[in-house]
């Protein structure tokens, strides 16, 4: 079985696979590591296994590209968080009411602990 392992070098990412008495590594920009993972997902979803299918799951952190994020309220009185990611198509998002209060009362607990709590605390 061929182990692979991902590790940063410096700004970049290190991909590494080893089979058998064989070993490759192949060092990346971000940018490249991007694209490299939008095309594996890509040829998963071409072979019939989508990312949610998978058994750890995968998840991708995209940053806002919007120059706005607008915050409103749809026609039936739902939240609505409009905006942009990375290279995908502007979006909306609609929560229900504790799903709104959940990512109000996290945001908040983050933004108001100092900073060095914040990389401790992560999971939100």
């Amino acid at each position: 079985m061929a182990g692979i392992s991902v590790t940063l070098d410096g700004d970049n990412i290190q991909l590494s696979f080893q089979k058998g008495g064989q070993s490759t590594a192949v060092v990346m920009d971000p940018h490249a590591a991007r694209s490299l993972v939008q095309a594996l997902d890509q040829l998963l979803v071409a072979i019939g296994e989508s990312a949610s299918q998978s058994e750890e799951g995968f998840e991708e952190m995209v940053d806002v590209t919007s120059p706005t994020i607008d915050v409103g309220t749809d026609e039936t009185g739902l939240s609505v968080i409009a905006l942009q990611a990375g290279n995908m198509a502007p979006f909306m998002l609609r929560l229900r009411d504790e799903e709104a209060r959940h990512i109000a009362n996290s945001l908040l607990e983050i933004l108001n602990s100092p900073p060095d709590a914040r990389i401790s605390l992560g999971g939100h």
